[in-house]
């Protein structure tokens, strides 16, 4: 699955550019010519992407290679910082899956999809809140990326935090996974986790974990976000293609997310149904 596959050579690149300046390489002109659909992803990042090819992002790039009718090609490198010099500035490939709008790295594409940050809890909680202001969160035990937008919300409402490093070599921790883990072993009596890791995680568990998206959160924080395609700046042609091969596609890559249980909204920020990302 998944095509010819490169295995972690932009660092490699890099290391023989030595002081060579990026922009004069990223100032090339745009490729007119595909041979192949070059993607930049991380190599152990479910739900994402993996080298097995399991992840949503890996699904939704097979399915631009079928439509370009090229091969799928792989670059992989960490998704860490310098994840986006070491990849698509370097011009060893063209595209990454995910990217969330506004990132400064790189040109956005259209929106792919948009999700929201989720609380994950065992199915006979009683912690069914809509919002990280209600006051049934104070003194109770929830799990969080630290430097994530629930994290301040949580603890002024009291909740008594568990955090978890936000960057890390997904080669050697999975702290989502672990957030998940503490849930179902009781550490924890909840978790406030990005939807996409969420909806994922808590469905493998058994039993299942119970997952709210909270839409409806009046704390103030930025919990929902548009994802897009991230691709270098200064190719036009390419981003057009882009956007139209998402706007022709849609419907299959929600539907792809969708079996990976991924909260899915709307473009007014509602749910798009309860098959699509409603409580699991």
């Amino acid at each position: 699955m998944g095509g010819t596959i490169l295995r972690r050579w932009p660092l490699l690149v890099a290391l023989l550019l030595g002081g060579a300046s990026v922009s004069v390489v990223a100032d090339l002109p745009e490729r007119q010519e595909r041979e192949a659909l070059r993607v930049c992803a991380d190599g152990n990042n479910l739900p994402f992407s993996n080298e097995a090819g399991e992840g949503f992002e890996n699904r939704i790039a097979e399915l631009m290679a079928e439509d370009l009718g090229v091969p799928l090609v792989y670059v992989w490198s960490p998704q860490v910082m310098g994840f986006v010099r070491n990849t698509l500035e370097l011009r060893v490939c063209d595209v990454m899956i995910g990217a969330v709008a506004g990132y400064e790295f790189v040109q956005n594409s259209n929106e792919v999809y948009r999700s929201v940050y989720s609380l994950v809890v065992p199915e006979d909680s009683d912690l069914r809140v809509e919002s990280l202001t209600d006051p049934l969160l104070q003194g109770r035990r929830i799990g969080v990326v630290t430097e994530t937008p629930p994290l301040v919300p949580l603890r002024r409402t009291g909740a008594t935090l568990q955090g978890y490093p936000l960057m890390v070599d997904t080669r050697v921790r999975a702290p989502v996974r672990d957030a998940i883990e503490d849930v179902v072993s009781g550490r924890t009596e909840g978790a406030v986790l990005w939807g996409p890791l969420a909806g994922y995680y808590a469905a493998r568990q058994e039993p299942p974990l119970r997952v709210i998206p909270l839409v409806d959160d009046d704390s103030g924080a930025h919990l929902d976000y548009r994802i897009t395609m991230g691709i270098r700046r200064g190719e036009p042609h390419w981003k057009d293609w882009i956007n139209d091969f998402i706007n022709r596609r849609q419907d299959e890559i929600h539907a792809i997310l969708a079996e990976y249980g991924v909260p899915l909204l709307d473009r007014r920020g509602r749910l798009l149904s309860p098959g699509a990302g409603g409580e699991s």
